[in-house]
């Protein structure tokens, strides 16, 4: 593995992820502070609290991010689509779309298509990105292939292997294979079980360009001390 990084190329792989349904105001708060912090690419928080996390993100270089269709991307393509006009009116840079995971399993590629294609453009059109959630622990790997000859044709920005939220996250072996099948201009994002830097380094290895994390601090705090620069961690007042 090559040890050939920089604090910022680290930080700057990592979306915050502030999407468990528990997490107080306060603490969706302090974690758009600590993004902040530790200069981030993005803080993927719930609905709900996005156009206050827009507002907390407005003149730094982390963006502002949500989720559409989330977890199970059952939603008729009308509501996703509404939510991403809310979330785009709301201030959101970059939208984590799920699939419908039963028409994929049912392999209704049409179907699966033509939602997609119009999240895409609508997307695209406020000029902002999107992600493409698989939830892979769902599919084989002829279907994974499929997923990504689909959102190469409609040029979505990355290809992401999990919501967090099904039984199992990012495998090094799905990683590889959404990299192999995906084309140049689709990035690769890696979501569920990056807790540590390590494994952020493997799979940068691979070719993954962003991470979802919960465990934030941690890595960048551990990346930070193996690169000899002093610690971000505030300590709390006396």
């Amino acid at each position: 593995m090559s040890n050939s990084y920089d604090y910022q190329s680290i930080a700057k792989m990592i979306d915050h992820s502030l999407l468990n349904p528990s997490l107080t105001t306060g603490e969706l708060e302090e974690g758009c502070a600590l993004a902040v912090r530790y200069n981030t690419a993005s803080v993927c928080i719930m609905p709900y609290y996005l156009a206050r996390c827009a507002e907390l993100l407005a003149g730094t270089t982390v963006r502002a991010s949500t989720t559409i269709g989330f977890p199970h991307g059952g939603h008729t393509t009308a509501i996703k689509l509404a939510e991403a006009r809310q979330a785009l009116q709301d201030g959101g840079q970059e939208l984590d779309v799920v699939i419908n995971i039963s028409k994929a399993r049912s392999g209704d590629w049409q179907y699966v298509h033509n939602e997609l294609i119009a999240l895409t453009d609508a997307i695209h059109a406020e000029g902002a990105k999107i992600k493409v959630i698989f939830e892979n622990a769902y599919h084989d790997d002829a279907s994974k292939i499929r997923l990504c000859e689909i959102c190469g044709d409609i040029s979505v920005d990355w290809v992401k292997t999990s919501t967090g939220y099904a039984p199992s996250g990012a495998t090094l072996a799905d990683l590889e294979l959404m990299c192999k099948h995906s084309p140049t201009s689709v990035q690769i994002k890696a979501a569920g079980g990056i807790r540590d830097l390590d494994t952020l380094l493997a799979v940068r290895e691979i070719g993954v360009s962003r991470v979802g994390a919960t465990r934030t601090e941690t890595m960048l705090e551990d990346c930070r001390k193996r690169l000899g620069l002093e610690p971000i961690t505030q300590a709390a007042p006396s």
